[in-house]
């Protein structure tokens, strides 16, 4: 029986318990959220997960992917970023490894962290048969399943898998055009398979039998986001929105009648005036199931410092509705991220989720006695209130001041202190 079938039946279990107790709600709350698909806890019976809730009402939550590729495919250096990720915060992580040895390093990775891993088979499934017959178009149904069962049995909790990607899809794009191209791997692999072989996307026309194995081995489904923009000028454009009706239509399906837990994916790169729009148009389209956001990178012009950029637009998409941000890293666009790369992104995408629950969930005390705590010069309770205390005690004590109240900033002139010796301000 899965979890949302106990939901269904009115039934509260451990982890709605404890889920509920993290987040400061109710235990009914949480089972009505995954009753009607606003909520879900990816969860696995092949290893034992620090339980992450997602969906509306609940607090955002960041995902960190790391990932071996065809030029660096070193297994320790992945589980060394797994871990980093796991220190700085990331509250999930999905291994994307396109080199090396798919299920050895994904493996590792699992055995050396305790969050939920997401993965997407089809990779799996591509590279094996261009390895094995010279092509990825030589890639077989078989080849999709038995990639899709092998990673659940190493204990994924969540996959994305590419189910939107249909010939009706594929139509509006080749109709509209693109300035940018397709960004998704998992979409240029499906699309390209599908032109060659004059097939229909197995993920989509055998949508069923994809249930039946995800039930199985209780994975949470993630609708793969194959159209997403890879330029801001492509954002909402007419094979994203089709992408999103099927994607939908898929994700109520799998919820309604195999009991699965489903999250929905998007969109990519949006410019700032459409984030909100999209983030109410995807929750609209697919019933308010939780919303995994995919950036949104809101230029396409400052490589190097794109995980600033994914910044701001998650901010925007975490308050308008959106529950789950994908980090981005630094090396975005440019290389494979390392262990610092991972560090930055998990760090900076935790400030866009803080900044979103202040609006959506209006959740400010922190911030408030942060507020306090300036004002009281109390640098030790500031410390212990920030996001990244370690980064802002090495700040300020790389540049000690001699005046241990105030910071170098200010030093004699400092206007809390002026103002604390003259009037009393405390509220």
């Amino acid at each position: 029986m899965s979890i949302v079938t106990d939901a269904k039946n009115g039934t509260i279990t451990e982890e709605m318990k404890k889920v509920a107790e993290f987040e400061g709600v109710e235990p009914e709350f949480v089972r009505r959220g995954i009753a009607a698909g606003r909520i879900v806890i990816p969860t696995s019976p092949y290893r034992d997960v620090r339980l992450c809730g997602l969906g509306e009402g609940l607090t955002t939550k960041v995902n960190a992917s790391i990932g071996a590729s065809s030029d660096i495919a070193e297994e320790e250096l992945e589980v060394e970023k797994a871990k980093a990720a796991q220190a700085a915060g990331a509250d999930t992580l999905m291994e994307l490894g396109t080199g090396g040895d798919f299920l050895g390093i994904r493996k590792k990775v699992c055995d050396a962290i305790d969050l939920s891993v997401g993965s997407v088979p089809l990779y799996q499934a591509f590279i094996t048969a261009a390895k094995r017959d010279g092509s990825i178009v030589h890639m077989t149904e078989d080849d999709l399943w038995n990639a899709t069962e092998e990673q659940a049995k190493l204990g994924t909790n969540f996959m994305a898998i590419h189910t939107g990607v249909n010939n009706i899809v594929l139509d509006r794009l080749k109709a509209h055009g693109r300035y940018g191209g397709l960004c998704s791997r998992g979409g240029a692999f499906m699309s390209s398979w599908m032109l060659h072989n004059e097939k229909e996307n197995p993920l989509y026309a055998d949508f069923d039998y994809l249930c039946e194995i995800l039930k199985e081995h209780e994975v949470t489904l993630s609708t793969g986001n194959g159209m997403r923009a890879g330029a801001v000028h492509d954002a909402t454009d007419r094979a994203q929105i089709q992408e999103l009706i099927i994607n939908s239509e898929c994700a109520q399906r799998a919820h309604d009648k195999y009991d699965l837990q489903v999250i929905v994916e998007g969109p990519g790169h949006v410019p700032l005036d459409e984030v909100d729009m999209n983030v109410k148009l995807m929750k609209s389209m697919s019933d308010h199931k939780p919303f995994y956001m995919l950036g949104p990178l809101i230029t396409d012009v400052a490589p190097g410092r794109d995980h600033i950029v994914t910044a701001i637009g998650a901010s925007q998409s975490a308050a308008a509705g959106c529950d789950f941000l994908c980090y981005v890293t630094p090396a975005e666009h440019l290389a494979l991220p390392n262990k610092e790369d991972v560090i930055e992104g998990v760090k900076t995408s935790k400030i866009a989720a803080h900044v979103g629950d202040m609006v959506r969930l209006n959740k400010r005390d922190q911030d408030l006695a942060m507020a306090r705590a300036r004002r009281e010069l109390d640098w030790e309770k500031m410390y212990s209130l920030a996001l990244d205390p370690e980064l802002a005690r090495n700040v300020r004590d790389s540049r000690a001041p001699e005046d241990t109240d105030a910071c170098t900033m200010c030093g004699d002139f400092c206007a809390l202190k002026i103002v604390n010796q003259n009037y009393d301000l405390a509220k």
